[in-house]
């Protein structure tokens, strides 16, 4: 009897021990569950608008996948990279600052051009300068805000420059185009060139003024996943987004032009 006891008292003890070892499992279960991949994209500040509209769509169709981003000029955001800044993906305004990334073998494949876009000058609602033209930028007196040359906004308006003679002595150069917008829209220039798809997403807050010398610098925009990406397939599925039919859309929404 006292052994048929022992018996019934151990399998219970063992049942016990089972059942804690079941909900200790089930805890570490959970808690061990793979986080949402993160996915670091870095971006021209022009692209601000346009990616976050597309970031939230390849998280809707790519169920564990968080997107976030980096905004900034494009010589900016190489730099970071080169300096061992974390991100899966760049996508530049310009040619020649992915090329700098590749270069230093810093990108995974072939860099793809996914979008065209050309500058445009921005000026406060009421255009106090009364500015019509590109040559109005010079007059003395007219407080321009352009972006630095080592910026694609800013290499494009000194390429303007170049080809038309027009010599522009801005008040102050900016690192990203978002910054002259800013400086435009806040009254602190009388104007500043910007791109076509800045002026469109400004929508009220500034006035257009378009000018046929654009067409002398366009800039290429080309994306790519990065060699020093740990989420190398999900890196190459945004780019691949980006330069899609969907991607596309809303790039063309914005008024980017195909590449």
């Amino acid at each position: 009897m006292k052994r048929l006891f022992g018996i019934l008292a151990a399998g219970l003890l063992l049942t016990a021990v089972a059942a804690c070892g079941s909900s200790s499992d089930s805890s570490d279960g959970a808690a061990t569950v793979p986080p949402r991949l993160k996915l670091t994209v870095f971006a021209a500040a022009s692209l601000k608008g346009t990616f976050t509209e597309i970031g939230k769509q390849f998280e809707a169709t790519h169920k564990g996948v968080t997107v976030t981003f980096n905004f900034a000029g494009s010589a900016d955001l190489v730099a970071q990279i080169q300096q061992g800044a974390p991100a899966d993906v760049f996508a530049s305004a310009d040619t020649k600052n992915m090329d700098k990334a590749t270069s230093d073998n810093l990108i995974s494949g072939t860099p793809v051009n996914f979008a065209k876009n050309t500058l445009e000058i921005a000026t406060p609602p009421d255009n106090p300068a009364h500015i019509t033209s590109l040559a109005d930028l010079a007059k003395p007196g007219v407080k321009v805000v352009l972006c630095a040359i080592e910026v694609p906004c800013g290499s494009a308006a000194h390429a303007i420059e170049d080809a038309t003679g027009v010599k522009i002595k801005p008040v102050s150069e900016e690192q990203a185009v978002t910054d002259v917008l800013g400086k435009v829209t806040s009254g602190e220039a009388d104007a500043g060139l910007v791109y076509v798809t800045d002026v469109k997403g400004a929508g009220a807050s500034v006035h257009g003024v378009t000018f046929p010398e654009s067409t002398k610098a366009i800039n290429t925009y080309p994306i790519a996943a990065l060699a020093g990406s740990k989420h190398a397939s999900a890196a190459a599925a945004f780019a691949a987004y980006v330069a899609g039919a969907k991607g596309q859309a809303v790039l063309a929404a914005a008024g980017f032009a195909k590449p």
